[in-house]
């Protein structure tokens, strides 16, 4: 009996040592995963603030400011049809965006990866609040749903450039069965061919073709800008003219508007801009910085351009070359010193000049409201120049190394791999453009009626007035 009872207690000690061992093991683990939580990187406060503030201004940008812009470079009879474009334009995009667009620019394409994304995100799926993605900087992260809406606002702006290259004889519901068709099949694969790639962790994980390249666009020169004018100067052609064009005044009905648009658009593109870099650093501070100082430098270029030519400066002049000078500083913004961006301020400006008018005249399109002359050749400049104005020996930031964590030595080869990203925006945009317009030509029609067109598109395809008297 006591050798039994002896055996029986061993048994107990050795059955309540093992248990002690157990709870043990699960106590450290569940340590080691507290531990491993409390580390994650979280989303700074200042940043995700910045990034709201950055979403609004964008928003801005659009409605009320690009609208506005429009709005008053139109005759007055098609006012309103032009602020019913972008402000539909807005509604539409933001829906698509958040149902398939998202996924598509920004998720893993698996064996198409270089050009376009996968559904795994379709209606936002599993971008919630918890979850967060990694910015320039490694380690830091932002709400991936910030990121998302933030981008939202870049392909609205975009799809809505576009609206300027037809306005005043496109019919509104071929203009929006454009917007979708081009968002899906220019836009997109845009988006992702130059701005998706694994981030700075990740530096070495499959990325889009144009980030593959080393093409570098800040903000949007080739996804924005190139991508927007080629689909205008496109639609402008395959439209056609404005019946009247060379014959009837088509002045701006409404300068006041068309300044104040503009003056919405600089103060929206800090949000453009500055945002663009995701945290709220050094690098937003230069890139608002060269915001103002390229846009003004522009301004003045154009201006100073136009005084000489045709012996008065004008205020549309002014503020065309402020417009030209944001759209070519958005893809260098974080990249170029205050001077290179001035530089490339000082050169957009007068080249733009000459882009809304020798080079329309000699290629003999209608681009209503020279998106091309603006957006296109700002864009091209901006996109070119950014492979020059990085050299860290004109204050640039030089090409930063994620291999190395350091600014890596600056080659002329960065100029080539610029040439491929407007390259390939050219063509791609381009291409869908004019696919889409033919097929919408050839089905539903593209324009209304000239009896329609000289009645005006406010009371045509909306039934209403812009002004009452």
């Amino acid at each position: 009996m006591n050798l039994k009872f002896a055996l029986m207690l061993t048994g107990a000690l050795l059955g309540l040592s093992g248990l002690a061992g157990a709870q043990e093991v699960t106590t450290a683990a569940a340590d080691a995963a507290a531990t491993a939580a409390s580390t994650a990187p979280t989303p700074d406060k200042g940043d995700t603030v910045w990034m709201m503030v950055s979403t609004l201004l964008v928003i801005m940008m659009v409605i009320p400011g690009l609208a506005l812009f429009y709005g008053g470079l139109v005759r007055s009879k098609n006012m309103l049809s032009v602020l019913a474009q972008v402000f539909s334009i807005f509604c539409l995009i933001a829906l698509l965006w958040v149902i398939y667009g998202y996924s598509l620019a920004f998720t893993d394409g698996s064996s198409l990866n270089s050009f376009i994304g996968s559904f795994d995100k379709l209606f936002l799926k599993g971008v919630d609040t918890s979850v967060t993605v990694e910015t320039f900087t490694k380690g830091v992260v932002i709400h991936e749903m910030v990121f998302a809406i933030f981008q939202l606002t870049f392909a609205a702006i975009t799809v809505s450039l576009i609206v300027g290259g037809f306005a005043e004889r496109i019919k509104f519901s071929a203009l929006l069965i454009f917007c979708v068709l081009w968002f899906t099949f220019s836009y997109l694969p845009m988006a992702h061919m130059v701005w998706f790639w694994g981030g700075p962790s990740a530096y070495d994980a499959p990325a889009g073709f144009l980030f593959s390249k080393g093409a570098l666009d800040f903000a949007g020169g080739t996804v924005v800008h190139i991508n927007a004018a080629m689909a205008a100067l496109v639609g402008a052609i395959v439209v056609g003219k404005r019946v009247g064009y060379g014959r009837d005044s088509m002045a701006p009905h409404n300068l006041v508007m068309t300044m104040i648009g503009a003056s919405l658009l600089w103060v929206g593109w800090f949000g453009f801009n500055a945002g663009s870099n995701l945290e709220a650093t050094g690098t937003a501070v230069l890139a608002m910085l060269n915001t103002i100082v390229a846009t003004a430098a522009a301004g003045l270029s154009w201006m100073a351009a136009e005084w000489l030519l045709r012996g008065k400066p004008s205020l549309l002049g002014v503020v065309s070359g402020a417009v030209s000078g944001l759209v070519a500083i958005t893809p260098a913004a974080g990249f170029a010193g205050p001077m290179g961006a001035i530089a490339l301020g000082l050169i957009t400006g007068a080249a733009c000049l000459w882009g809304v008018t020798g080079l329309k005249h000699m290629l003999g399109y209608d681009d209503s409201l020279d998106v091309f002359g603006v957006h296109g050749i700002g864009g091209i400049i901006g996109a070119i120049g950014t492979g020059i104005v990085i050299n860290p020996a004109l204050g640039g930031s030089g090409v930063f190394d994620y291999a190395t964590g350091t600014v890596a030595a600056y080659s002329s080869s960065q100029i080539f791999s610029q040439l491929w990203g407007v390259g390939v925006a050219i063509l791609w945009s381009g291409v869908v453009s004019f696919v889409i317009l033919m097929l919408l030509k050839h089905t539903i029609g593209l324009r209304v009626t000239h009896d329609e067109e000289r009645e005006g598109l406010d009371t045509v395809s909306h039934g209403e007035r812009a002004y009452t008297i």
